[in-house]
Formats: C-alpha cells, structure tokens, sequence
C-alpha cells in the first residue's frame, strides 16, 4: 500500500501545486492591463483570504480524516480544482474573481494536511526522510510545469489560457492518482477522537517547528504572489521569461528536495536544516537589494536551492516527533503555521510594495529569516534531541 500512497500523493501535489501558483502567474498581466487588479493590495487581499480559508478547510478534513477514505478526499478535491480553474475565466471583477480564487483555495486543502500525514504513516522511521523528499519534490515539478507554461501561454494568447489548459492537465493528474489508490482502504479500525486538547497536545509536540514552518510560508507567500511582479514590473522581463526563471527556481528546489534523503543521510537532517535557513535569508535579502535582473536572478536561484529543504526536512522532524494517530493534526497544524504565517506576510507585502517598490517583501523576509535563523542556531541542542 505505501508505494500506491506516494505514487498517489506525489502525483496529486504536483496538480496541488501547480493550480496554486497557475493563477498568482496571471496576476502581473491583469495588473499591466488593468483589468480586475488594479493595485498590489488587492494581490494581497486575494492571497490573505485564500490562505486563510485553506487554513479553515485544513483543519476541518483533519478532524474527519479517520473518518473519510483517502481517495473519495483526493477525488472530491481535484475535482474542486478542475472545475473553479475553469469557472475563474468568466471573472470581469474583482468579487467575483475573488469567489472563485476562495473556492479554488478550499479545493486545495487536502494535500498538505491529510496528504503528506498519510505519506508519513506509511513511510515510518528510516524511510520517511526519503518519502518526504519524493513528495515535496513532486509537488515543486507541479509548479515548475505551471511557471514554465502558464507565462508563456498568458503571454502569447491571453490570462485565461493558463487557467483553462491546467484544468484539463489537473483532471488528467487527478484521475490518475485517483485510480492509483481506488481499491486501497485507509480508514483506521480505531477512529481517533479528536478534541481541543488533543490538538494543544499536539501543537506541543511541534512547537518547536513553528518557527520554520512559519518562515518557509512566508517566503513561498512572498515569492508565489511577488516575485512574478518583481521580475515583470521592476525588472521589465516579458511575462513569458519571468515564468521560466521562476521555473528554473522550483526546478533547482526540486532538485534539492529529490536529493534531501541522500543529503540527510550523508550529512545530517540537522545539518541541512540549518543551513537551508542561514542560505535561504542571505540570498533572499541580495534579491530584495538587487539593483540588475543579472544579480536579482542569481540570487533568486540559490534562495531556491537553500528554501526548498526547509519543507522536506521539518516534515520529517514532525512525522519523527508525532505518534501516527496524531499525525493528522501535526501536518494540519504545521500546514497552518505556513498559511497562516503566509497569509499575513502577503497582506503586508501588498502594502509595502504600493508604498516603498515591490522589493521590499523580500527584505522583509530577510530579515524575518535572519531572526529565525538566530532562534535555530541557539535551539540546536533541542532539535538534536528531537529525532531519532
């Protein structure tokens, strides 16, 4: 069963992610045209709502996810994706678009909760490093595809194509990894009961973690929304080519989570984690001060080796910690953490790039990982006891 899950799973979170940046990637050009988006802040209000509203859906299939089988959840939410990808090309304004974005973002909760907790669970101990880093990197060749095509297609036909060519590709994904666990059964014999402290018991176990799942929210909020704007707006690279050098960065991330099991064999789950995030906030904080697109692309690409090992290595930490029947809660938790943390960056990335240039939210995560970089590096004793 477990290699039906992570065939399953990490097929599904490349449609996942793949539909959560498709759309942000058509944002630069509704800008340029002025049509629907008309300032950075409504960016920001677009991605504050839709990660708040998957935060709420998280936690909701965390607390029926003993309950529902793991496929009739998978095959509900690709059909959820498939279909508002689809209905937001009759968007003429902003409501409406913004409807069906929440809707989108509601379809999209699954996987980072019941998901990767399903992948944890039939992945244990040795294994899990490996599994991990199979379904994160799954999940960044999703957006890697979505980056590479949906700038070129908005760019040389029109902001709905993008839209309209990943609900077809995600019914084609979707239905796959549907298929691939149809005949399998993961409802638990013993349905776990969870309450309010079993949840606080949980969020104790993790707490720890917090701050670099916050951190790596954070950045992937600041750079899925921004970043395309960046590139586009302050640097005057063509829609087209901005999604292939932010295709090259998820292509470099997932080539580094592929990698994270050998890395984290031969040097250390730790090891890497710290230097995920101590590479992460130099080369963030260089995009952010980057006065040529030269630079600001150099720096965009390490930024994107160094942060695409913080997710694999702190999920692995989690499943570690988390006894299985909890794990459901951990990852719905930790997922929150991220949109929670992303949801608040965004809105205030939107402010800051109206009053002081679009590069200033990657200053600001500069400095939020410079901070959080800190509180690693004196915390180390603590995660060194915290695994296996």
């Amino acid at each position: 069963m477990k290699n039906k899950v992570l065939f399953s799973a990490s097929l599904f979170h490349a449609l996942n992610d793949a539909a959560t940046v498709t759309v942000p990637m058509i944002f630069p050009l509704l800008y340029t045209q002025q049509f629907i988006i008309k300032k950075y802040i409504h960016i920001g209000i677009l991605s504050n709502l839709g990660l708040l509203v998957t935060i709420l859906f998280q936690i909701i299939l965390a607390n029926v996810s003993d309950k529902i089988e793991y496929k009739l959840m998978l095959f509900f939410s690709y059909m959820g994706i498939c279909l508002t990808l689809a209905l937001m090309t009759l968007s003429s304004v902003f409501a409406s678009l913004l409807f069906i974005y929440l809707l989108l973002r509601a379809s999209t909760s699954f996987y980072h909760s019941i998901g990767v907790a399903w992948v944890s669970k039939t992945h244990p101990s040795q294994g899990i490093d490996f599994a991990m880093g199979i379904q994160s990197g799954s999940g960044n060749l999703g957006v890697f595809l979505a980056f590479i095509s949906a700038g070129y297609l908005a760019q040389s036909f029109n902001w709905k194509t993008p839209l309209f060519v990943w609900a077809i590709v995600g019914f084609f994904l979707g239905s796959i990894s549907f298929l691939a666990v149809r005949k399998t059964s993961t409802r638990s014999k013993e349905i776990y009961k969870s309450d309010f402290s079993s949840w606080m018991k949980t969020l104790r176990n993790i707490r720890i973690y917090i701050p670099g799942f916050a951190f790596g929210g954070a950045c992937w909020g600041t750079t899925i929304y921004y970043a395309p704007s960046l590139l586009n707006h302050r640097f005057e690279i063509p829609l087209g080519q901005t999604g292939l050098y932010l295709a090259l960065w998820i292509g470099i991330g997932t080539v580094m989570t592929y990698l994270f099991g050998f890395l984290s064999k031969n040097f250390g789950r730790l090891k890497i984690s710290l230097c995920s995030f101590i590479g992460a906030t130099f080369f963030v904080f260089l995009l952010g001060i980057a006065p040529v697109k030269e630079l600001a692309l150099v720096c965009l690409f390490f930024f994107g080796a160094f942060l695409f090992l913080v997710y694999p290595g702190f999920q692995s930490f989690v499943g570690d910690k988390v006894p299985a029947k909890n794990q459901a809660q951990a990852f719905s938790l930790a997922a929150s953490v991220q949109m929670v943390t992303g949801a608040i960056v965004v809105l205030i990335a939107g402010f800051l790039s109206d009053s002081f240039g679009i590069n200033s939210p990657f200053l600001l995560m500069g400095m939020f990982g410079a901070v959080i970089s800190i509180f690693f590096l004196f915390k180390r004793s603590l995660l060194e006891k915290s695994y296996p």
